[in-house]
């Protein structure tokens, strides 16, 4: 029976990839930085750990509890929604801790097991927002882009190992929590300068149209786990599809 580990699982779609994964019959390894009961349902191919992935110690305390791993996906992530010229250099760290360097250090931690045993999948979970310029998300799509990067190159690095890689782009969600947590990191929207542009983008977020369901990322990931054949890149969502066909 093959074990996959999950971040960013208390939520959205962390919550939704391990739910898809139990019900197929795999171990799941679902981390969170606070685990909680009741969040997955029970069962004997579940485990839940502590997992803060700006942290190196618990990065490494998860990766070797966990024990041999057969895929990982990166999934945590964080927001963050504001005029460039009025959002915190705080803020910008932060959201590349997370969302960059969090995703960057799982990996290299679960890597050496992976390249040993000459097999093993690696999922970066980023957005399509980086397939599609968006205004008052440059930070949050800065840290995405980099995750793609480095993961296609990365990608090239291990197929001599039989070690796989892949993103997995998802587009707008209104099923996820992902807004409403990231509302600490969206300071400057009521700037009266770009007031504006922060009406047009606010209305587009619930604007009719396609959007991205977590089932669409659960499948993505099974995909890109399952399917050798599977592309580097993988939209997630019929928005996400429409943005992949035109770019």
């Amino acid at each position: 029976m093959q074990t996959i580990l999950i971040t960013g699982c208390s939520s959205g779609f962390g919550l939704e990839i391990a739910k898809y994964f139990l019900e197929r019959e795999w171990n799941v390894v679902a981390t969170m930085r606070t685990p909680q009961d009741g969040v997955l349902p029970h069962s004997d191919r579940l485990r839940t750990l502590a997992l803060d992935v700006t942290d190196p110690e618990s990065v490494r305390r998860a990766i070797e509890a966990a024990g041999p791993l057969d895929a990982v996906v990166n999934n945590a992530g964080i927001g963050a929604a504001a005029p460039f010229e009025v959002t915190p250099m705080e803020t910008i760290r932060q959201v590349f801790e997370t969302n960059t360097f969090g995703t960057m250090a799982v990996t290299h931690a679960v890597l050496p097991q992976f390249r040993e045993r000459k097999a093993g999948v690696v999922v970066n979970v980023t957005s399509s927002v980086t397939l599609k310029s968006l205004p008052l998300v440059s930070a949050y799509t800065a840290s995405k882009a980099a995750v793609n990067a480095f993961t296609a190159s990365m990608a090239l690095e291990l197929a001599q190992f039989g070690v796989r890689a892949h993103l997995v782009l998802p587009g707008r969600s209104p099923e996820t929590p992902f807004a409403q947590n990231g509302r600490t990191r969206m300071q400057g929207l009521d700037n009266e300068a770009y007031a504006e542009l922060v009406q047009s983008f606010m209305g587009s977020l619930t604007a009719p149209g396609p959007v991205t369901h977590a089932t669409d990322v659960a499948e993505a990931v099974w995909r890109a786990v399952t399917d050798p054949s599977s592309p580097l890149r993988i939209p997630a969502g019929a928005d996400a599809v429409e943005w992949a066909r035109a770019a």
